[in-house]
């Protein structure tokens, strides 16, 4: 199979880590007789350094082109100052829009060899993290009306969150087909107990439900969604929800899996080109050192395999192998413990290919 793969390297560690992740895939790509083409497509701060942009025509359109899109991470302190419809994160955005990627996919699972840098107490760890956070990613707040504007002598900010139906049951639908290969259960995040949209959110995703009566449903406040992923996180299996409570949340969930460097995401449509990318940002302190763990990039890149390509022995192949590399006691700093062996971003990289 042929597949060509349209490579976001960005800023930060970004081009480290996506390196580390290709060079899995070509492993794949020879033991399994793929071929794997990769077009570059700048975005980010070092597109505006050399474009002026954060997302250039050009880029668009080899993305649009691929079959898939492999992200490292974009931003940095560098571009703090630049203008809102200029700052790095807004080529992201632009990104997912054209593609209508509307649904983000981050699952939180802890690696049973991971538990001890959960950060949870002991007896809340043992009970195991294993669920989905499924995030609707073109509609709410970051896609809403944004305005600053003076108001009797002082600067007033505002940003619309809004909600169509269809935006909600599209996002739905995806959650509850997940969750019938899963546990067969979906709880909603919202807080409709004071916004309009979440009320609407609540309203759709009960319709959405009766279509499928082998899935229970169960809906919960976002304050005490963040609460509760901390409390007992065993008893989630696929959340969904709105763009910006996932966005917070679905950071919480990675975290008390051990590292937000070990967490994979898939951002999908209609159709099978996706975008796929750790969910971790740039981390401008460590790059260009040899320090970044490549775990939830190339994990990332075994998503692409498994819903985009058809790939599913393959992405078998590249999550058997990090699991083998962490019983191996192989660590990059920051899963790093007492008795395991510290190696940088090209060593794991290495390490997970030679077990493929």
């Amino acid at each position: 199979m042929n597949k060509t793969i349209a490579i976001i390297k960005g800023d930060g560690i970004g081009p480290e880590i996506v390196t580390e992740a290709m060079a899995v895939l070509d492993t794949v790509a020879a033991k399994f007789g793929h071929t794997f083409t990769y077009q570059d497509a700048p975005m980010g701060g070092n597109a505006i350094d050399t474009f002026g942009v954060p997302l250039p025509d050009s880029s668009l359109e080899t993305c649009m082109k691929s079959d898939s899109v492999l992200l490292g991470a974009v931003g940095g302190p560098k571009w703090d100052d630049q203008p809102a419809d200029k700052r790095p994160e807004r080529g992201l955005l632009k990104l997912r829009g054209a593609m209508g990627l509307y649904t983000n996919v981050r699952p939180a699972r802890m690696f049973s060899d991971l538990s001890a840098s959960c950060p949870l107490r002991p007896d809340i760890a043992a009970k195991g993290i294993d669920f989905v956070v499924v995030r609707e990613l073109i509609g709410g707040v970051y896609f809403g009306e944004h305005s600053t504007a003076e108001v009797d002598g002082e600067q007033k900010a505002t940003d619309i969150m809004a909600y169509s139906e269809h935006e909600i049951r599209r996002v739905a639908h995806v959650a509850f087909q997940m969750a019938r290969k899963r546990r067969k259960r979906v709880t909603s995040i919202d807080k409709a107990n004071v916004l309009d949209t979440s009320r609407l959110w609540r309203k759709t995703v009960t319709e959405v439900a009766k279509e499928y009566p082998d899935v229970e449903l169960l809906h919960i406040y976002v304050d005490n969604a963040a609460m509760q992923i901390v409390r007992d996180p065993s008893q989630f299996d696929v959340i969904v929800t709105e763009n910006l409570f996932g966005d917070i949340l679905s950071d919480e969930a990675s975290q008390i899996t051990g590292s937000i460097g070990m967490i994979p995401s898939s951002s999908m449509g209609e159709g099978t080109r996706g975008l796929y990318e750790p969910i971790h940002g740039s981390a401008p302190d460590i790059a260009g050192q040899n320090k970044a763990n490549p775990i939830g990039t190339i994990l990332a890149a075994a998503m692409m395999l498994r819903y985009s390509f058809d790939m599913a022995a393959e992405a078998d192949a590249i999550e058997a192998a990090v699991d083998a590399t962490l019983k191996a006691g192989i660590r990059c700093g920051d899963i790093w413990q007492d008795g395991c062996t510290l190696v940088g971003c090209r060593e794991m990289g290495a390490a997970i290919r030679s077990r493929i």
